[in-house]
């Protein structure tokens, strides 16, 4: 998400099957922070909910192959064709209802901006019936621990 102030943006990932978007705040569109970010946004998941990424053709995603190093494949749209990433186009849509594009970033704090994304992921969606992106993803994560054994033994 890009603002009217120079150099202020916002990058948005979107998960595509609970809706949920994870952000952050680079320090401007070079690319190598950008990259740095996403590495970071990745890290922690699950390597079967990080196979993919599609960009847009913005120049600060020109080290997109370090994404190859953990695993994730990268894509990039075609130009001037949004609706190949529609869920992070309608993702943006609804975040600048709480960032319009003459904010200033600077003036935001990072409780502010992360109390605005977690409102925007626990607002109930029609199309997940009626639950959050929040709780969709939870049970997306949600994996048998290590320990656990079958309640019938043979």
């Amino acid at each position: 998400m890009l603002f009217a102030r120079y150099g202020q943006a916002i990058l948005t990932v979107h998960e595509r099957h609970s809706r949920l978007l994870a952000a952050a705040r680079p320090p401007g569109k070079a690319a190598g922070p950008v990259a740095n970010l996403l590495l970071n946004l990745f890290a922690d998941l699950p390597p079967a909910l990080r196979q993919t990424v599609t960009f847009d053709n913005g120049t600060e995603f020109a080290r997109h192959r370090t994404l190859h190093d953990i695993g994730i494949a990268t894509f990039f749209c075609d130009p001037y064709a949004p609706w190949q990433k529609g869920g992070i186009e309608n993702a943006i849509g609804r975040m600048r209802r709480f960032f319009p594009r003459k904010t200033d970033l600077a003036t935001l704090s990072d409780k502010q901006f992360f109390d605005l994304l977690r409102a925007y992921n626990n607002t109930p969606r029609k199309c997940l019936d009626y639950q959050t992106p929040a709780e969709v993803f939870i049970r997306l994560l949600h994996f048998e621990c290590e320990s656990t054994f079958p309640l019938s033994r043979e």
